[in-house]
């Protein structure tokens, strides 16, 4: 038997941006909270947003002050003016980030309870304000998930925090808000979905309906990563990028992330690298470390990006798949944590506190090969160089 949860509504395709109103009027919600970012403000971006639900009648009171890696004192600014007026739901409008910090204003909203008392492996199923989420960026699938991620900088901790309270009842899913992203963002983005597709794939907790979703993510991501790296203008490879993140954001909701998310986590919260980009510097070396105990599993990754046919065997087509992994980080230009600046004696330090962080938050349970907390080490070592 599997679970599977999905928003209530999903508009997707380029100009499905114009279908808000509408969808909105199908679930009587009238009285939007923006929540969003201050490049989208100052972009007109978020004027074309206010454009299309002005033209419908509705009025919308925004916060344009989320960050990176939304922290508690955020939520709390952005709560505060949630409750100046009377809201009906919020729209998370942006990247990972903004769409987070919808997701958990929307939700405390209704349940102020300590954040502590949030995270996983709580499940926090009762539904809070709707959510629509309203992405900008091809990476997260956060639109279509019931995960948020909080940071506690008192403790320097990504929380995880899951359930169905999470998880928005309304996604528009307009690729023609990912044109003109820049070229760093596209890639780290477009790592981080491909990264929820290999992760849900391989995950302990898969299932039948999360392996369509995935292997589909796999097939439209792959070839379509570098051809929009190079060209931010291709339409076609946007749609796509587009498509595939949000059928990776439904894989790995209805099955899990595994170790690369679990160790990407502390990596953000201690030294502030961009998830994407975190998932990206750890893929290639956990793949290796991963892929002996599902062979079957990786193999059919490769198989699903096109790097090695059906009659190619399983081993013959994990190597194929971590030499690729290997090359899209050297291609795009992932550094590695040196290469990015993060001071060499701060990594060492905090090594072993990463390793349990990286346990506590659930996900490398859901690792085909479940790993001690000696080998996470071994790993953070590996990918310093």
């Amino acid at each position: 038997m599997s679970a599977i949860n999905l928003p209530r509504i999903i508009r997707v395709g380029g100009g499905a941006l114009a279908e808000l109103p509408d969808a909105l009027g199908q679930c009587q919600l009238a009285r939007p909270f923006i929540v969003t970012d201050p490049y989208l403000r100052d972009s007109g971006m978020l004027d074309r947003l206010l454009a299309v639900l002005g033209e419908a009648g509705i009025t919308a009171r925004c916060f344009t002050q989320t960050a990176p890696d939304p922290t508690v004192t955020l939520i709390e600014r952005a709560l505060s003016a949630l409750h100046e007026d009377d809201h009906d739901c919020v729209i998370g409008f942006g990247g990972g980030s903004p769409i987070d910090t919808a997701k958990a204003i929307a939700w405390r909203a209704v349940h102020p309870i300590p954040y502590e008392a949030m995270k996983a492996p709580t499940q926090n199923d009762r539904p809070g304000l709707p959510i629509v989420a309203v992405p900008t960026t091809a990476g997260t699938g956060s639109e279509a998930t019931r995960f948020t991620i909080i940071t506690d900088e008192a403790r320097d901790e990504k929380m995880l925090c899951v359930g169905l309270g999470f998880l928005p009842t309304i996604a528009i899913v307009d690729h023609e808000l990912t044109h003109g992203k820049p070229r760093r963002l596209t890639a780290d983005t477009g790592i981080d979905s491909l990264t929820h597709a290999i992760e849900a794939y391989v995950s302990r907790r898969a299932n039948p309906f999360s392996d369509a979703m995935a292997l589909s993510a796999m097939r439209l991501i792959a070839p379509n990563l570098r051809r929009v790296c190079a060209d931010p203008a291709d339409r076609e490879a946007r749609a796509a990028m587009m498509e595939g993140a949000l059928h990776a954001g439904i894989a790995f909701s209805n099955a899990s992330v595994a170790l690369v998310h679990g160790m990407s986590r502390p990596i953000s919260a201690f030294f502030h690298v961009p998830h994407g980009l975190s998932n990206a510097m750890l893929l290639p070396a956990v793949t290796a470390f991963s892929a002996p105990a599902a062979l079957p599993r990786y193999a059919g990754c490769a198989r699903a990006m096109g790097l090695a046919d059906a009659v190619e065997g399983d081993q013959s087509a994990v190597a194929r798949l971590v030499e690729e992994l290997a090359a899209l980080n050297a291609e795009l230009d992932v550094p590695t944590p040196s290469a990015y600046g993060i001071n060499p004696d701060r990594w060492r330090e905090r090594i072993p506190l990463m390793a349990r962080q990286a346990i506590a938050s659930g996900s490398p349970g859901n690792n085909p090969r479940i790993a001690e907390a000696s080998e996470i080490e071994a790993i953070y070592r590996s990918v310093w160089a």
